[in-house]
């Protein structure tokens, strides 16, 4: 009896300690990555062997809902150590930021072993040594930086099995060999980054392959032969320039091709998108010259010339590569003369990565610090000392907010993101609202940024924008709340993609009154008047446009990622690029303007028009063709005016167009519309 007591115990005692050593196993790991990453302690003091990584004092670190380390956060904390193999015993980690650092040694190939990694940021330290194939088993892996370092040696073949890969930078290393073909099986890849390197060798056709790569850089490098015509889609995406072996057709940056060159034997891309033909040569100006004067073309016409010049283009490259080929067998019939790349047949070309942004249970992506004992949860009921600069009647308690929602019931619930969920309430007085949860680990760090953002937001007032209406934060919950009022006939992607006889069909006249809406509210946005400083959204898309009585559009969520902190911000503007509204510049720079809110809101016209979420290049060049019939939603039967689709038309081109300085702004676009 005695020995089945002791038994017992035991076990129990053996359960009771099971949560305990697991905590034990990553506190440990972390102590070893601090003692790695900063040997002197001056930056991670916040870490100790005493400490719970789990409960917000240890600088950097964000714990899931089960006490696991799902991010790492240490960009720009002056680390100048080595990144420790010991980062692989954190098997919950989702996020590693350790960019812009003074981080020395090689990439531990332990790091293979996250499983759950989506973001891996290494770029601008001082790390050597090669990169690990075993990164390309990180199946998980959604964006990989590692430019700006001095790694050497080639890039691993089997990176080509990172199928979830949207981002991948190598550039500023010294990275040489040959591209590898199999970087055309990353079907997810939309940036590629490769210059200021030493690749050599041909660039592969099947990156040129890819459906949703929109930057290939490959400048600065030793590269040769023929640049496959299929790269000139991405336009000024493909940076091809200081390399003197490559040549090419109908590339301004490279030079014309010779029977001597070593060329690779290309395919022809059957279909040629056209070149937009902006005859907006001033679209800042206040006239629109609207090219668009046969807007009821027939398939024999405008649309179908275009498409035989485009064959008959593609038919003369056809002639003059087979020319080629033949001049250099005759010339050198002992060289053999082939492919130097080998194409894939898989590919991944689902686009629907929108998917992602409503994960159930998703992990953390940003760490918090709470600067200068900052702590916007400090009262859970009444959240004083956050509301000293907000409006009077602004300030909501957890109770007004838990029966509005009736306790958050799913009943209630709207949709749901990465970072917040959406709940339908109504206040005591009847009002219906929005109710907008963010987790606290989402937000802002620092106390003056964040408050700075609230005031503004509680300072928008206008008929085409979502009012704030109040704010609170629950300490208990872990989380804050935004109360806007509520629009009643859902968002603007519901009236798109609608079926003949659709309770949610929208005419032509509420249609460009939908549109006039929309860019008064993103011009009051960038306007700076009565002291409001001048806002860029950032994240516009037809979901975000909400639709209220009468088909009064609401933009929603302007200025809310000013409350949001970076890598929050870059994971929501993934789904944004991810849908065709970022505007190409940001890809490069890094940076939004109001420009990058135009081209978005251009996007939004064409969606409009053709009644489609998705816009194909066939219905593009029907646009840009003025073959409005060929793109104008056919659901309207022809009801629509020439003259207004026309105008519109004009308009979107000249809002989408490549180039930043060539878009009108928004003042611009308002007065236009108003002519119509």
């Amino acid at each position: 009896m005695c020995l089945y007591r002791l038994s017992t115990f035991l076990f129990l005692l053996a359960l009771s300690g099971v949560e305990t050593v697991c905590g034990n196993v990553e506190l440990r790991a972390l102590m070893e990555i601090k003692s790695s990453l900063d040997p002197e302690n001056k930056h991670l003091s916040s870490w100790t062997s005493d400490g719970d990584p789990c409960g917000g004092t240890f600088v950097g670190v964000v714990c899931n809902d089960h006490r696991k380390v799902a991010n790492i956060s240490l960009q720009s904390k002056g680390l100048s150590g080595e990144v420790s193999p010991a980062v692989a015993e954190l098997e919950c980690l989702t996020g590693l930021y350790l960019h812009y650092n003074s981080l020395t040694g090689e990439i531990p190939k332990e790091i293979a072993n996250l499983t759950e990694l989506t973001d891996l940021y290494l770029d601008v330290n001082n790390l050597s040594g090669t990169i690990p194939p075993e990164i390309g088993d990180m199946a998980s892996l959604q964006v990989l930086q590692l430019c700006c370092n001095q790694l050497t040696g080639s890039i691993p073949t089997n990176m080509g099995s990172l199928k979830k890969l949207n981002v991948l930078a190598l550039h500023h290393n010294t990275l040489n060999e040959s591209i590898p073909a199999s970087l055309g099986d990353l079907g997810m890849l939309k940036r590629l980054d490769l210059s200021f390197n030493q690749f050599s060798g041909p660039i592969p056709l099947s990156i040129a392959n890819n459906p949703l790569l929109e930057i290939f850089y490959v400048q600065n490098n030793s590269l040769s032969g023929l640049v496959p015509p299929a790269f000139k889609r991405l336009n000024q995406g493909f940076q091809c320039e200081n390399n003197p072996s490559l040549c090419g057709i109908g590339f301004s940056s490279l030079r014309a091709c010779s029977p001597w060159d070593n060329q690779n034997i290309i395919q022809v891309e059957p279909f040629q998108p056209i070149t937009r033909n902006n005859t907006l040569e001033n679209p800042i100006a206040a006239n629109f010259n609207t090219h668009c004067n046969q807007t009821r073309c027939s398939r024999s016409s405008k649309f179908v010339q275009v498409a035989i010049v485009s064959c008959a283009t593609t038919f003369a490259v056809t002639l003059i590569i087979a020319g080629f080929l033949i001049f250099i067998k005759c010339r050198r019939q002992k060289q053999k003369i082939g492919s130097t790349f080998d194409t894939s047949d898989s590919r991944v070309s689902s686009t629907d990565q929108a998917s992602e942004f409503y994960m159930k249970n998703a992990s953390p992506l940003v760490s918090l610090e709470y600067g200068n004992g900052w702590d916007p949860l400090g009262d859970s009921h009444d959240c004083k000392g956050v509301y000293q600069e907000l409006p009077p009647g602004f300030k909501f308690n957890l109770e007004e907010v838990e029966s509005a929602t009736q306790y958050f019931s799913e009943a209630n619930l709207l949709g749901k993101s990465k970072f917040s969920a959406v709940y339908k309430g109504v206040l005591k007085d009847g009002t219906v609202v929005a109710i907008r949860s963010i987790s606290v680990t989402c937000c802002k760090s620092e106390e003056a940024e964040f408050m700075k953002g609230l005031s503004l937001l509680s300072s928008l007032r206008h008929e085409n924008l979502v009012r704030l209406r109040g704010f609170c934060c629950s300490k208990g919950r872990g989380e804050c709340f935004l109360i806007y009022d509520f629009a009643s006939e859902g968002n603007l992607s519901q009236y798109l993609d609608v079926e003949d006889g659709s309770g949610h069909f929208l005419d032509w006249s509420t249609r460009v009154s939908i549109i006039d809406g929309i860019a008064k509210g993103i011009r009051y946005l960038h306007s700076s008047e009565n002291g409001k400083p001048g806002i860029v959204h950032q994240n516009i898309s037809v979901e975000k446009v909400l639709i209220h009585q009468n088909f009064n559009p609401l933009l929603s969520d302007s200025g809310l990622l000013k409350l949001l902190a970076d890598d929050i911000v870059f994971s929501a503007l993934k789904v944004s690029a991810a849908l065709g509204y970022m505007a190409p510049e940001y890809i490069t720079t890094g940076r939004f303007t109001e420009k990058s809110d135009v081209y978005a809101f251009g996007v939004i016209i064409l969606q409009i028009l053709s009644g489609k979420r998705k816009l194909s290049n066939l219905m593009r060049l029907a646009a840009e063709s003025c073959c409005l019939e060929d793109f104008v939603d056919p659901n309207l039967k022809g009801k629509f005016f020439d003259s207004e689709a026309a105008k519109l038309t004009e308009v979107a081109l000249a809002c989408t167009n490549e180039v930043p300085e060539q878009r009108p702004t928004m003042e611009v676009v308002v007065q236009e519309l108003k002519q119509m």
